[in-house]
């Protein structure tokens, strides 16, 4: 009886709180809509298999030395993953409309100039001391 106890304190299950059951359900239901409802399974796979992932009892993935920590440091807080995806995106980008319409060009070129001009005026407003555009 004694070496059932010690396999009992051993497992996930012993050691998981109500916390983690309940993230894993969430994790278990994200899933479920992603894949059987085909509910913006894009978004939600991954995040549903990153819950249950992160939650698993004993499995320390999450914590100072564990994969998703590692995951984290080089790619969130680094700041690698929003190049990375931009990257992806600008990569799926179609050109088609723009060869069969090349007027729609001029509308790009505004967006981007639009972006520069905010820029210049966040410099300038906090290079004269209107407003505080520091972080």
């Amino acid at each position: 009886m004694e070496q059932f106890n010690i396999l009992w304190n051993n497992t996930g299950l012993y050691q998981m709180v109500w916390g983690q059951g309940l993230m894993l359900l969430v994790g278990i239901l994200l899933i479920y809509l992603a894949i059987v409802k085909k509910f913006e399974p894009l978004l939600l796979l991954p995040i549903g298999f990153g819950a249950i992932l992160s939650n698993i009892p004993g499995a320390n993935l999450a914590v100072d030395g564990g994969i998703l920590h590692l995951f984290y440091m080089v790619g969130i807080e680094s700041g690698a993953f929003p190049l990375i995806i931009f990257m992806g995106v600008g990569a799926l980008t179609d050109f088609g409309p723009l060869l069969a319409n090349p007027k729609t060009l001029i509308l790009g070129a505004a967006a981007q100039f639009g972006i520069f001009a905010t820029l210049l005026g966040a410099v300038g407003l906090s290079a004269l001391g209107i407003f505080d555009f520091t972080l």
